[in-house]
């Protein structure tokens, strides 16, 4: 084996780590029926391809070998362990005897949705549904969950760890529920694929503004809930991701720098994402069954339909923010309704919502409200102001790009 073909396998291993890693992991927690055991498997099956693959070659179907690679060394655990529990030995058997599972194509196309399913089962709290998808489904670090959503990652650990303890002792199933539950269980579970997507859309910290991986899994998972579930909000939620994603190519430079809405060349945004997105919102919004999704969906698809920030229906976008605010309200939502205002009527109208949101004691430790206030100050001309808001943005800032913008914003500032 010559060193130039192992490093190429090691590279080849890589990429289909990145992007099949979690729907083998998903696979194998349907055939073993837990969470750790599968993960060790996953483990095992990715060393093995470490080592068999540079002599043997790589097989032409990577993701059903690193499946079958991991049932077999799960097998041989449990066989080990059986020694200490007896019973382990006949779910030992009936794993190894149960070879149809892996080769129906089907079945292993929807292990992500049953195992998102399984994450948002109602006897869990929101909180743990949304750490373990990330974590299992997604396979985020409990780092990176821990720092999206504000929290220590020792807790955040420990919600996984008993959220898995409760899947297991309450013997929940690992399965798509029936269409009678559906509508009951979907909310979470749109909840969670938004997060995933935003997660990818506008990485929370690291070196770059987005994970596609994310947001692209996060789009293919909202397709097959539509086709699962044709339900209005499924379809906002949908049209919302394409018509953020539509614009990724536009939102930083070659050199990875943030590129602002208003100054994107918008003929860099994917026209064929704009057009599936908007006629989703159209479905959505004829059923009358309005919901957030599908309400911010139609605030994005004003945008897809403007030339450019000068001619966009600004009032339209305050509008549908007021109706967000109603059926979903928000300090976050208040703050981009802010900025809305702030387009139609002026900077100072922008800054005075944007204030009485920090009078309030909300998303002081936010960094897009002070990045706002920013802004505005500055297109007022109050840069002593706006120099103290981007100050305190950068402080908080964890995103690379990000950090990058505000401190181009105050060097600008300070010439």
């Amino acid at each position: 084996m010559s060193e130039i073909i192992a490093e190429q396998v090691q590279d080849i291993v890589d990429t289909i780590y990145r992007t099949e890693s979690r729907r083998v992991f998903a696979t194998l927690v349907r055939l073993l029926g837990d969470f750790d055991l599968a993960e060790e498997a996953l483990s095992d099956a990715f060393a093995a391809a470490v080592e068999k693959w540079p002599a043997e070659g790589v097989p032409a179907n990577p993701r059903a070998w690193l499946v079958s690679a991991g049932r077999f060394r799960a097998i041989d655990t449990m066989r080990r362990r059986a020694r200490f529990d007896a019973s382990l030995e006949s779910i030992a058997d009936r794993i190894n005897t149960d070879h149809e599972e892996l080769i129906n194509d089907e079945e292993v196309a929807d292990d992500r949705l049953r195992l998102i399913f399984t994450c948002c089962h109602p006897a869990l709290s929101p909180e743990a549904q949304v750490a373990l998808t990330l974590r299992e489904v997604c396979g985020l670090t409990t780092e990176a969950i821990a720092s999206a959503f504000l929290t220590a990652p020792s807790t955040l650990a420990q919600r996984i760890v008993r959220a898995k303890a409760k899947i297991r002792d309450a013997k929940i199933p690992y399965q798509i529920p029936s269409r009678a539950e559906l509508s009951e269980r979907l909310e979470p579970v749109l909840q969670v694929v938004y997060l995933v997507f935003n997660e990818g859309y506008a990485a929370s910290s690291g070196d770059s503004l987005t994970r596609p991986d994310l947001s692209g899994e996060a789009i293919r998972l909202g397709h097959l809930l539509v086709e699962l579930l044709p339900d209005p909000e499924v379809m906002g939620l949908l049209a919302l991701m394409l018509l953020h994603e539509s614009r990724r190519a536009a939102r930083t430079s070659p050199t990875g720098e943030i590129i602002l809405l208003e100054d994107q060349d918008r003929t860099q945004w994917n026209d064929a994402m704009i057009a599936e997105g908007k006629s989703l919102v159209e479905e959505a919004m004829s059923s009358k069954e309005v919901g957030p999704y599908t309400v911010q969906a139609a605030i994005a698809s004003v945008h897809a339909n403007a030339a450019g920030p000068e001619v966009t229906d600004w009032g339209q976008i305050v509008t549908l923010y007021d109706i967000l605010s109603q059926a979903n309200p928000s300090p976050v939502v208040e703050l981009n309704r802010a900025v809305a205002v702030a387009m139609r009527d002026g900077p100072a109208a922008g800054i005075g919502l944007i204030d009485a949101i920090l009078a309030r004691g909300e998303l002081a430790d936010y960094h897009l409200v002070h990045a706002a206030r920013a802004d505005l100050c500055r297109r007022m001309g109050k840069y002593d102001e706006a120099r103290d808001s981007y100050r305190r943005a950068l402080e908080l800032a964890k995103q690379e790009p990000e950090r990058q913008f505000l401190e181009k914003r105050l060097q600008e500032l300070s010439k």
